[in-house]
């Protein structure tokens, strides 16, 4: 029987790379959630591991019941309950964090710093909670635990790996974790909406909230397991990423890609059998739910994807997928969290950095071949702690990619000193660590984000559509970004055509100058006015 093949887009991040700048975070949060009602939500946010993340304990699925788990006849079904469960507690969901666990919002009260009355102590700007505009003291945020800044111990990950890590600070272990929707292939929180206003796109995968459908009865954020559905107080709706999809339909990258410092950021389109998706997801052990998903793919080259009904262009792009490359061909990106049975479509590639530097330290060649493998399995940040969170606890893919990583390094190493170099016993040949090297490190832009263009309408003639979050007050593409921004309803709102030939296209105008893509030499044209006498 041939295989039912759809097309998804996804993302791969690359963590050995991420500096924990929260440039996404900030860019999102100014794109799609810098409006009343959202003030705590972080469609992209940014958490240091170990910590309790965001929102606090979200990964304790014994706490919020979110994802699916496989019953004692081996059906799929999900952890919060049926429908049943659901009616009988519509009105009232205790499974579900309270805004204490997000955190409350606020604000300073500016005007005390020039009303104050004269006397002897400094006035200071006293924070008020948005919500109720109440005098309150600051306990929580989505960045609490930046740089090991808060609790660590309360981390359930780590919880899990408590004997095999120690936590003295001298010995502290840290990486950086950027977060969005995971647009899962199997996503739970489609699953347990009762009026069907969640629903995952047919053409790419997107998952997106009907804002007309949705009634806010919250059993979305019960349902996921990452806790990536805020809910809009203001209007009593349920809001989440959009994968930037307005942006995704003409060949754009998500913001957060865009703006990433680090350029750790891969997007790119995945074929899958979507009649296998049930029985991947059923599997009765989880550490073989990464392999299984896996499987789950289509190899862009079979001749069932010609015959399936995709767009020439999409199978094209599948072909030239940086994200498949690095899942597929050089296994060195792993799902987060498989365990949630939601298949996940947003993988990473663990960090290695570390091992380096406590190689150095130690007095080896941190570079050489032999000393990282050797090193792999005893790194600072612990395999263990890593697999819980990619592999379901299962540590062998996990070495296996960061052996790969230690291999390209040293093999590359090797190739730029003009030595000659040996080829590690990683699965890898030669050509795929040249090819893997220049991906991760050397990729240009076209080749970091392949992503082709909607395929309802004609190409060169995509017609945007309308916003789901298109309301009075939401950040739709038909209104001013945000409702508290204080700036005027502009003339006109560029389209996302014309941002996408600003910002790729040869010619430039004057009045429009990206320094995003300025490569720091000589002067940007456009930026200053012409001197007297000069060309214009």
């Amino acid at each position: 029987m041939s295989p039912r093949v759809m097309a998804q887009l996804a993302m791969v991040m690359n963590l050995d790379k991420c500096i924990g700048c929260h440039t996404c975070s900030v860019t999102c949060k100014q794109t799609w959630t810098n409006r009343a009602g959202v003030e705590y939500a972080w469609f992209n946010n940014v958490e240091t591991r170990p910590g309790q993340g965001y929102p606090r304990g979200h990964e304790d699925q014994d706490r919020w019941r979110g994802g699916w788990e496989v019953d004692a006849k081996g059906r799929l079904r999900l952890r919060a309950g049926g429908r049943v469960r659901k009616l009988l507690g519509i009105f009232a969901n205790p499974l579900m964090p309270s805004i204490q666990d997000y955190y409350e919002p606020w604000t300073y009260d500016y005007e005390n710093l020039t009303r104050a009355p004269l006397g002897d102590d400094v006035p200071v700007a006293p924070p008020r909670s948005l919500i109720s505009g109440e005098p309150m003291a600051i306990r929580w945020s989505a960045n609490w635990d930046d740089n090991l800044g808060g609790d660590p111990s309360e981390d359930p990950i780590l919880r899990k790996v408590g004997d095999q890590v120690k936590l003295e600070f001298e010995q502290a272990f840290m990486f950086y974790l950027p977060r969005i929707c995971e647009h899962c292939l199997n996503p739970s929180c489609v699953a347990s909406c009762p009026s069907g206003a969640l629903y995952k796109r047919e053409e790419d995968g997107i998952v997106l909230v009907d804002q007309d459908r949705c009634r806010g009865w919250r059993m979305c954020v019960t349902g996921c397991p990452y806790k990536k559905i805020y809910f809009n107080h203001r209007t009593g709706k349920a809001e989440k990423c959009t994968f930037c999809y307005p942006r995704i339909e003409v060949g754009l990258p998500t913001v957060c890609s865009e703006t990433c410092v680090g350029r750790l950021r891969y997007l790119g389109v995945m074929l899958y059998d979507a009649d296998r998706v049930g029985e991947v997801a059923s599997i009765a052990d989880d550490k073989e739910l990464y392999e299984a998903q896996l499987s789950l793919f289509v190899d862009p080259d079979d001749p069932a994807v010609a015959a399936s009904g995709l767009p020439d262009d999409w199978i094209e792009a599948a072909r030239r997928s940086p994200v498949h490359d690095l899942i597929m061909r050089y296994r060195i990106a792993l799902p987060l969290h498989p365990e949630y049975r939601t298949l996940p479509m947003v993988w990473y590639v663990p960090p290695l950095s570390p091992v380096v530097d406590a190689l150095a330290g130690s007095g080896y060649d941190g570079e050489d071949a032999d000393n990282l493998f050797a090193a792999v399995e005893a790194l600072r940040i612990p395999v263990e702690y890593l697999a819980e969170l990619f592999t379901a606890g299962d540590p062998v893919p996990v070495t296996a990619a960061l052996r790969r990583l230690a291999a390209m390094r040293s093999y590359m190493r090797a190739v730029n000193l003009g030595e000659e170099p040996e080829l590690p016993h990683s699965g890898l040949s030669a050509e795929d660590i040249h090819d893997m090297y220049r991906l991760l490190a050397l990729a240009r832009y076209d080749e970091r984000y392949v992503i082709p263009t909607a395929y309802s309408n004609t190409p060169g003639a995509v017609e945007e559509i309308g916003c789901s979050l298109d309301y009075d007050g939401g950040p739709g593409m038909a209104g001013p970004f945000g409702e508290g921004s204080g700036r005027p309803v502009p003339v006109s709102i560029e389209s996302f055509h014309g941002l996408k030939q600003r910002q790729t296209g040869e010619e430039t105008t004057r009045d429009r100058v990206n320094l995003l893509n300025w490569d720091g030499r000589g002067k940007p044209a456009g930026l200053f006015p012409p001197k007297k006498g000069e060309a214009s």
